[in-house]
């Protein structure tokens, strides 16, 4: 029997681009995912997509499922934050504080999202003057925060791993070299955000443990930051969809840190009295959809 889950595994499929993605953005296995597709190729006697295509084509089959999901799910989706809405009250807020600025870039065609799908709800951003975003929960001063996890103190929900890539001018020395090390680092110059040590990964997971030191240097803006690097000013560390444009405009060049990549989490914290009304829970659902969707390079979080 043809099930909503699904319609939502095509959608999903379609969304995300390829299987690995798509097992994340439904919080399956690839083996799970597998497997549920294979039962409904089974059972419609065919292929529903082309294995080998990049981005999915579907078959004609899978085309008329996708057809049946897209006047579906959104009836269904719609049905499910009314009724949220009825047992939870239809009014609310939502002020979203950020420990990363480069999710300034992602962040929002969420927002727009998540306004179609909740008018009523007030959603807004909350500068972090005070280089603390922990502390606007506790304060009461935001209702949720998007950065690393925040403690046992707080509910966390998972959204996703990202690479950084420190970023160079073409012609700098560490251009030369095809992954970096901390001992790399020792003299140059570091262009970051005005954040303290401590929120900086590459100095907090990479430089600090080894002893390194390097001078820096901050800009508010990405496009400033990158413009600094361009022009040899210094080096900066970012995750790797803020700098995507940059490099397929050959604008920098950038390299990966250490054997394995330097990789961070995000997850979007909220105080627990939040942790279960509906437009917490569909925002954050919000942000995976679109991510997984938009963002190059990054791995959902289950």
């Amino acid at each position: 029997m043809l099930e909503i889950r699904h319609l939502r595994t095509l959608s999903a499929l379609r969304s995300a681009g390829s299987l690995v993605r798509a097992a994340q953005l439904l919080n399956l296995t690839q083996s799970a995912l597998s497997h549920q597709i294979k039962l409904l190729e089974d059972r419609y006697g065919g292929p529903l997509f082309e294995r080998k295509s990049v981005p999915i084509g579907f078959t004609a089959t899978g085309a008329r499922l996708l057809k049946l999901a897209d006047l579906l799910l959104p009836e269904i989706e719609t049905a499910e934050r009314e009724v949220a809405r009825l047992m939870q009250g239809d009014t609310g807020q939502l002020r979203v504080a950020l420990e990363c600025p480069t999710c300034f870039d992602w962040l929002m065609p969420v927002m727009d999202a998540f306004r179609k799908r909740w008018p009523e709800v007030e959603i807004d951003l909350v500068p972090d003057l005070q280089g603390d975003p922990a502390a606007l929960l506790r304060e009461g001063a935001a209702d949720l925060v998007i950065g690393a996890a925040c403690g046992a103190e707080f509910a966390s929900f998972p959204l996703f791993r990202y690479e950084t890539l420190v970023v160079m001018a073409h012609k700098h020395r560490l251009a030369a070299l095809r992954r970096l090390q901390a001992a790399d680092f020792a003299g140059e110059t570091l262009i970051t955000y005005p954040l303290p040590d401590a929120r900086i990964d590459l100095i907090r997971e990479v430089l600090r443990p080894a002893g390194i030191q390097v001078q820096r240097r901050s800009a508010e803006l990405t496009v400033a930051l990158l413009q600094l690097v361009a022009s040899r000013r210094g080096i900066a560390a970012l995750p790797a969809w803020a700098v995507k444009q940059y490099l397929d405009y050959d604008y920098v060049s950038a390299r990966p840190v250490g054997e394995q990549g330097l990789w961070s989490e995000l997850h979007a914290a909220v105080p627990e009295a939040q942790r279960h009304k509906a437009y917490v829970l569909d925002f954050v659902n919000v942000i995976r959809e679109q991510c997984a969707a938009s963002l190059d390079g990054i791995r959902l979080l289950s």
